[in-house]
C-alpha cells in the first residue's frame, strides 16, 4: 500500500523509489567523509556529487528522498499549471480564430496525469540509485548525538564533515478556527481527486497565484486574499499588476490588503471572515468549500539535536556564515535549512558550495552566487539580481530601461502583449545589477540574462548578441539596444553628423 493518497499504481510506484517499504538500512562501518542529513535536492546533489568524487557518503532521509520539489513541490505543481495552461489556450483560441466549442476539464485526469509523471521521475531520486552510486542510505530521524556523530534508528554514523539539508515545510498561521476548519497546503492540495466547487486561497505570493489560477482555469471558483496591498509583494510592483489584472480578468475574485478575522466551519462549508481592502473596516465574509494555505513556512529543525552538535540556529533556520560553515567548523548546511532563496536551484547551487568547501578545503561563497526566480502563473514573472529599492539601501543609483512586449513583434504574434522586460544597470554603465521580465515563458528568458551577470556581461552585449527572428526573447537585445541609445549623447550626435557631411 502507498503511502502518499491516493493509493493508486503511480502513487505506489513513488513509494518504491523514495521510501520502499522493504528497504533495509546498512550497517556503519568505519568514520564517513560526509554524512548527508536530509533527501531533498540540497541533500541529493551533496550526497551524488560528494561519492561521485570518492568520498564515503551516509545519506539520511525521514521521509520521502526527493523532498518537497518531486514529492510535493515544483513537480507536481508545474504538471497542474501545464494542464491549466492548455485548458486556458481552447477558451483563449477563439480570439485566434479557432473555436473550439465549450471546455470541459477532467480533473481527475489531471491530477492521475501529474501523478503518472511524477512517479516516472522519481527513479532520479530513488534510493536504489543511490545505492547504486555508492552512497549508504539510512532511512529514519537523524538526530547528532555529538559534534562528529548522528544517530538513525539505533546506528551511529561517525563522520568527518556533515551537511545539514533538511529543508522546510508549510505551517498554518495563527488565524482563530483555522486549524478547526481544515485547510490544504502544497503539502496535501496534490492528493486531490475531485476539484473543489470554491477555493479559499489565503496568499498571494508565488505559490498562492499559481494555484489560484490553476485551479479557476480548471473550473473552481476561486477566493484570493492577501495582507499585501497587491499580488507578489515583493517583486517589481508593474509585474505585480500585469498579473492582479489577468487574474481578476479570468474571474478570481481579489482581496488585497485585508485581515483574516477568523475562519470557522459552518454548515459544511468553511467560512472566511476578514476586513480591509476596498471593503475597509466593515466585516466581510466568503464562504467556500475548501481552504488552501499559500503561506508559512518553517524549517524543519525538529529532533535533530543541534545542540549537541554545538550547531547554531535560530527560528528561520541554522545559522550559516557564507562559506555555509556553521558553528561547528565540521558541519555545512545548504538549501532551505538556512537559504532565504527557497528555490530548487537555489538549493542545487548551494550543494555545490557546500561539497568543495566541506571536502576540498573550498573557500566558494554564497554571495557570489546569481540566483535568478520565477513565478509560474500566466503571464510567468522572473527576476534576477537587485531592484531599484535595495540598490539604494546598498548606496548606488540604478538607471533602469524597459521594453515592452507590444514592441516585440513575436510576442503581437502570438497574442502575448501583457508583459516587459526591465533591466536596471549601474548609472553610467551597462552592468547589469537586476532583470525582471514579465512574459508567457519568462522563466526560460530569464537564464540568458542571468548568464549575462553572472559572466560580467552588460547590455552592449546583449545588444550584439543576434537573436532568432521573431522571438520573444527579442525583448532583451532590444533592451541593449535602448542603453547603446543613451550613448548618443547631443555632443556624438553633432559629431558624426559633421563627419558624415564631410564624407558625401
Amino acid at each position: 500500500m502507498s503511502s502518499f493518497i491516493p493509493d493508486d499504481a503511480s502513487n505506489r510506484m513513488l513509494a518504491d523509489n523514495v521510501h520502499p517499504s522493504s528497504w533495509a538500512n546498512p550497517k556503519p562501518s568505519g568514520r564517513y567523509n560526509l554524512v548527508v542529513v536530509g533527501g531533498g535536492t540540497a541533500g541529493l546533489v551533496t550526497a551524488a556529487g560528494a561519492a561521485g568524487l570518492g568520498a564515503r557518503v551516509a545519506l539520511v532521509e525521514r521521509e520521502h528522498l526527493g523532498g518537497d520539489c518531486l514529492n510535493v513541490g515544483c513537480v507536481p505543481s508545474k504538471a497542474l499549471v501545464r494542464a491549466a495552461r492548455a485548458a486556458h489556450a481552447v477558451q483563449a483560441g477563439k480570439d485566434l480564430g479557432a473555436h473550439a466549442g465549450t471546455l470541459t476539464v477532467d480533473f481527475g485526469e489531471v491530477m492521475a496525469r501529474m501523478r503518472r509523471l511524477r512517479a516516472s521521475l522519481s527513479p532520479n531520486d530513488s534510493a536504489a540509485r543511490f545505492r547504486s552510486l555508492g552512497v549508504d542510505v539510512y532511512f529514519g530521524q537523524a538526530s547528532f548525538s555529538g559534534r562528529d556523530e548522528v544517530t538513525v534508528a539505533g546506528e551511529r554514523l561517525r563522520f568527518a564533515r556533515a551537511v545539514i539539508a533538511t529543508g522546510a515545510r508549510a505551517t498554518g498561521l495563527p488565524i482563530p478556527g483555522l486549524a478547526e476548519a481544515g485547510f490544504l497546503t502544497n503539502e496535501t492540495v496534490f492528493s486531490l481527486t475531485e476539484r473543489p466547487a470554491r477555493l479559499l486561497v489565503i496568499g498571494a505570493g508565488p505559490v498562492g497565484c499559481e494555484l489560484a489560477q490553476a485551479f479557476s482555469r480548471f473550473g473552481s471558483q476561486v477566493t484570493l486574499f492577501e495582507v499585501a496591498a497587491h499580488v507578489l509583494p515583493r517583486e517589481d510592483p508593474d509585474a505585480a499588476a500585469i498579473l492582479e489584472r489577468r487574474l481578476v480578468a479570468e474571474g478570481i475574485r481579489l482581496h488585497c490588503g485585508v485581515t483574516i478575522v477568523a475562519v470557522e466551519r459552518r454548515g459544511g462549508e468553511s467560512v472566511i471572515r476578514f476586513t480591509g481592502g476596498e471593503g475597509g473596516a466593515a466585516p466581510r465574509e466568503a464562504a467556500g468549500d475548501a481552504i488552501l494555505l499559500g503561506v508559512g513556512r518553517a524549517p524543519n529543525l525538529e529532533g535533530l539535536g543541534l545542540e549537541a552538535a554545538g550547531v547554531a540556529y535560530e527560528r528561520n533556520g541554522v545559522t550559516v556564515n557564507d562559506r555555509l560553515e556553521t558553528s561547528n567548523p565540521a558541519i555545512y548546511a545548504a538549501g532551505d535549512i538556512c537559504s532565504p532563496y527557497k528555490f530548487t536551484h537555489a538549493a542545487d547551487a548551494m550543494a555545490r558550495i557546500a561539497i568543495q568547501n566541506a571536502l576540498f578545503f573550498g573557500r566558494k561563497k554564497v554571495s557570489s552566487l546569481v540566483i535568478p526566480w520565477a513565478t509560474y502563473t500566466d503571464p510567468e514573472i522572473a527576476h534576477v539580481g537587485l531592484y531599484p529599492h535595495e540598490a539604494k539601501e546598498r548606496g548606488f543609483e540604478l538607471a533602469s530601461f524597459t521594453i515592452e512586449l507590444k514592441d516585440v513583434d513575436r510576442a503581437v504574434l502570438d497574442g502575448a502583449t501583457e508583459g516587459f522586460a526591465r533591466a536596471h544597470v549601474i548609472r553610467g554603465s551597462d552592468k547589469l545589477a537586476g532583470v525582471t521580465i514579465v512574459a508567457e515563458h519568462a522563466s526560460e528568458l530569464i537564464a540568458e540574462a542571468t548568464l549575462a551577470m553572472t559572466n560580467g556581461l552588460g547590455l552592449a552585449a546583449l545588444s550584439s548578441t543576434i537573436h532568432p527572428y521573431p522571438t520573444q526573447a527579442e525583448a532583451l537585445r532590444k533592451l541593449g539596444d535602448a542603453y547603446n541609445r543613451t550613448r548618443l549623447t547631443p555632443f556624438a550626435a553633432r559629431l558624426l553628423r559633421t563627419v558624415l557631411r564631410l564624407r558625401r
